[in-house]
């Protein structure tokens, strides 16, 4: 139900249209929970049956309309329950290690190749988190901002200080798969292959 609470927790900064939360989870939530609109769509339409949100028609354009979702009283105390209550860890599922344990199958330039790719696409993703990091500081991040809009400093202070926490929890984790990666390249040279 992760998709779910990332749903809600984009609900509670303001009320959205389906388009809009989309939008706005591929700038905010998207960094930390992937989720394509074929799953944010039904998701809400689920999420409204069960009370956790409330759907209200608005206009948009010159004949159409949309439905605008806010969270209910229930979604908060949903949400709420889920941040109060200890994760719940499952079994890894991770195709990179699994590919690695069986890099003796592969050719030598395959293997330095996986290893670089993973170094490249760390890298890019450190870049992002950073960039991220600096508009939630600078409060430029149009979420963020209409989140601590009306709010005390403190209150914006605490706000902004768990969420650029968390984008540095996702960079310390991408520096490590950097440093396993380079460790693996080291590894394909040390065991004769090309890197």
């Amino acid at each position: 139900m992760s998709l779910r609470n990332a749903l809600l927790a984009m609900l509670t900064s303001q009320p959205m249209t389906g388009y809009d939360v989309y939008k706005n989870f591929q700038t905010s939530v998207g960094y930390v929970w992937h989720a394509p609109d074929s799953q944010i769509y039904p998701e809400l339409r689920r999420m409204e049956q069960d009370g956790l949100i409330s759907g209200e028609t608005v206009p948009w354009g010159k004949r159409g309309t949309k439905k605008r979702y806010s969270i209910t009283d229930a979604g908060v105390e949903s949400f709420q329950e889920w941040l109060n209550t200890p994760p719940e860890y499952q079994r890894e599922r991770d195709p990179v290690r699994l590919r690695a344990a069986y890099l003796e199958w592969a050719e030598p330039a395959a293997s330095a190749d996986f290893f670089r790719a993973h170094i490249e696409y760390h890298s890019a993703r450190i870049a992002d988190w950073e960039e991220m990091i600096r508009t939630l500081r600078d409060h430029s991040n149009p979420t963020l901002a209409r989140r601590i809009e009306g709010k005390s400093d403190e209150e914006a202070e605490r706000i902004t200080a768990y969420k650029v926490f968390a984008y540095e929890g996702m960079i310390a984790r991408a520096e490590v798969e950097i440093a396993w990666a380079e460790k693996g390249l080291e590894l394909v040279e040390r065991l004769g292959g090309q890197s």
